[in-house]
């Protein structure tokens, strides 16, 4: 998944059954295809290694994007991501269970783009929601 951190819009997001380079390189393409981010653009995330190997790096790179990572053991570069995954679970996850794996995907689906991006307020956008405070600052 893929937030951005200015309007804590989800911009990409992808599922698999483990997290894997492929998954996480995905993701960062549709979001440069989707966001076309400038040159020096800074991308926060933990040190998984997904985020560390070379070809999404090199792909970083090519595009001009800055990699930030916190220190061993410290979460501040990917703390927004991780409120919105602490979110989602309570918001959605912990509430109910699905037969298929399709059909959580549906329900991610909708939250994300009928819930979160569209209506829910967050407090460091002044109580904006994410697709309503980019208007704003458009």
């Amino acid at each position: 998944m893929i937030l951005d951190l200015h309007s804590r819009r989800v911009i990409v997001w992808a599922v698999s059954n483990r997290m894997k380079r492929d998954l996480a390189i995905r993701a960062l393409k549709m979001a440069i295809a989707r966001r076309t981010p400038p040159r020096g653009c800074i991308f926060h995330s933990d040190r998984g290694s997904q985020y560390c190997a070379h070809d999404y790096q090199k792909i970083m790179h090519e595009h001009g994007l800055k990699a930030s990572m916190s220190g061993k053991g410290s979460c501040y570069d990917d703390a927004a991501v991780e409120t919105f995954f602490k979110t989602i679970k309570a918001e959605l996850i912990w509430r109910r269970t699905w037969e298929t794996r399709r059909q959580a995907e549906t329900a991610i689906f909708r939250y994300i783009n009928g819930f979160h991006n569209p209506c829910r307020r967050h407090s460091a956008l002044g109580g904006k929601s994410p697709l309503a405070f980019e208007r704003k600052v458009a």
